[in-house]
């Protein structure tokens, strides 16, 4: 049989073939239920409990494959589908639309110069050299700070480069980069400071704007479910009744606590769902009003508005 009857009637779902997000998307899937076994070299898993086919691409390409409708549903950078929608002809709608912010590999689009240098601000570079892998978006950037119409030459001269582009100053190539920024610990090493941001990004769960693949709904809340059972924590613990519209206040859950009368007179026990990241200011600040007995309780997956 050959891969075109194997794709047939299956959800196509590109994720990234390698790179920052490759693992946290696989972690992903795997908290989904999407059981699936990847062969050596091969860019096509067949999903073994539902009819999907997993796409591995690189994230850049992403958001091409899937604004064309040639995949269903992915998952990519937001500053790598800001710059396939900065390709794009004015007025033209883009076929990529976001569903989901995943919350995971955060980074930001930055304009970096050498430290040493002179330059510290970013219309410095107006008329300068420009190394970037973003060229549509640098463009788009460059050319509001120029002031510059659609179709008119630039003097910033933007120039494309792959990879390694943090290395284009130091070569002298480049007077200036645009390039991604994660920790700051490889600009820093490079000699570059950042004097100005382009695009702030996370991981995006995107969709093709033509696709009626009844399987999209099913796993954007499976995905999100997951999304959710790794951002928050279930808190529970014992209240005085009187103190109950304070503690509400302090834990006020996803849609509201779930709040149980106690055996003892006057008391209440409260189940709520609290951002991970906040959980031990939100103990301390129950304390505070009365609360004993607090227990968080880790979430495995859930299904939440």
């Amino acid at each position: 049989m050959d891969l075109v009857n194997h794709l047939e009637g299956r959800l196509l779902f590109a994720v990234p073939k390698k790179g920052r997000l490759q693992q946290a998307t696989l972690d992903l899937l795997a908290g989904s239920d999407v059981q699936f076994r990847r062969e050596t070299r091969l860019d096509i898993a067949l999903v073994k409990n539902l009819p999907i086919a997993l796409i591995f691409l690189p994230a850049a390409d992403i958001p091409t494959f899937v604004g064309e409708g040639r995949v269903d549903i992915g998952i990519t950078g937001r500053d790598q589908v800001a710059e396939h929608d900065a390709t794009l002809p004015n007025g033209e709608v883009s076929g990529v639309e976001e569903i989901l912010d995943l919350g995971f590999g955060g980074c930001k689009l930055q304009v970096q110069v050498p430290q040493k240098g002179d330059i510290t601000e970013a219309k410095q570079l107006i008329g300068r050299n420009v190394v970037t892998s973003f060229t549509a978006l640098s463009d788009a950037f460059f050319r509001k700070l120029e002031g510059a119409a659609a179709g008119e030459k630039l003097q910033t001269k933007i120039k494309y480069v792959g990879g390694s582009v943090e290395a284009a100053c130091a070569l002298g190539v480049a007077d200036g980069i645009v390039d991604l920024v994660e920790s700051g610990e490889t600009m820093k090493a490079a000699g570059l400071k950042a004097i100005d941001t382009v695009v702030e990004s996370t991981a995006v769960l995107v969709k093709s704007r033509g696709s009626k693949n009844e399987l999209l709904d099913l796993i954007a809340a499976r995905i999100r479910g997951v999304i959710t059972a790794q951002r928050f924590v279930l808190c529970q613990y014992n209240i005085p009744r009187s103190e109950l519209a304070v503690a509400a206040k302090i834990t006020p859950g996803k849609r509201a606590p779930t709040i149980t009368a106690l055996e003892e007179e006057n008391w209440v026990a409260i189940s709520s769902m609290v951002e991970k990241k906040r959980i031990a200011t939100v103990m301390d600040e129950l304390i505070k009003v009365g609360a004993t007995d607090i227990l968080v309780l880790n979430i495995a997956n859930s299904r939440t508005d």
